[in-house]
């Protein structure tokens, strides 16, 4: 079994690769996959392993460097067609425990997705969910759907190459489209991928193997985590505020974008 894993760190996300793949390494499939490592990253010192392939890309910041991700890894089409699966992993990931085939799509899925994990209860109904509410882009989700809505994370996804390479062409495509017409959607690449999967049934991840560091408690034992990055640079702090003025302002306008959703 061959499986490619797709990384990218550029600037300060440059410090998680080593720790991301130790962990990788040692905790999945180990002995079971012959895995490479494609790192798209600005840094050609981060590693010397033999399955680990740097692709120089410099850092274009936020949002680009995460919106465009899909055409990034387009570029090494051939190279993945080569390989029985594909995964991405977010630069924070980190394996925690051993994980197995579990992780790989089952028979009638060919996609596998992380749906976020709940945390705030007033939060968990569909109105909530930061899906795209603009109509001109192409990762517009429309409210009173019938079928039941899921928020999936941008971090974590993969499947059985052929269909994965389908899966970005055709959000790559349907990104720079938006961006061309001068659209970026609301969680921009994240957005794109779960409009995908409304149409492309995927294999849900649980909790465990998605859980952010931040929101684990003691009576829960996680696979996969991503890692609180505050924690380990300021840098990624990025002048959030997390005063109780901030947390009601930010609920509010939830609410209030929530309501919008519903009535447009």
């Amino acid at each position: 079994m061959k499986i490619a894993i797709l990384y990218i760190c550029t600037g300060k996300y440059n410090q998680f690769f080593n720790d991301f793949y130790s962990s990788c390494e040692s905790k999945f499939l180990k002995g079971r996959a012959d895995k490479e490592y494609f790192v798209f990253t600005d840094d050609l010192s981060i590693s010397n392993q033999k399955n680990v392939h740097l692709i120089e890309r410099q850092c274009m910041g936020f949002p680009l460097d995460s919106l465009l991700r899909f055409e990034i890894f387009m570029t090494i089409k051939d190279k993945l067609l080569k390989f029985d699966y594909i995964f991405f992993f977010n630069s924070n990931a980190l394996f925690v425990d051993s994980v197995g085939i579990e992780l790989l799509p089952s028979n009638s899925e060919k996609l596998v997705g992380a749906e976020w994990p709940g945390k705030r209860k007033p939060f968990k109904h569909p109105m909530f969910y930061p899906y795209e509410r603009n109509k001109n882009s192409a990762a517009y989700i429309a409210p009173y759907e019938k079928q039941p809505y899921l928020y999936y994370m941008g971090g974590l996804n993969g499947g059985e190459a052929k269909a994965y390479l389908n899966m970005i062409s055709t959000l790559a495509q349907n990104i720079r489209r938006d961006y061309d017409a001068g659209i970026i959607a609301r969680v921009h690449d994240e957005s794109h991928i779960n409009k995908y999967f409304r149409a492309h049934p995927c294999k849900i991840l649980s909790p465990e193997y998605c859980m952010p560091e931040e929101w684990i408690t003691p009576e829960f034992t996680p696979k996969i985590i991503f890692r609180d990055k505050v924690k380990i640079d300021q840098y990624f702090n990025k002048g959030r505020s997390s005063s109780y003025g901030s947390k009601i302002k930010k609920s509010a306008l939830i609410i209030k974008d929530a309501l919008i959703w519903y009535l447009k």
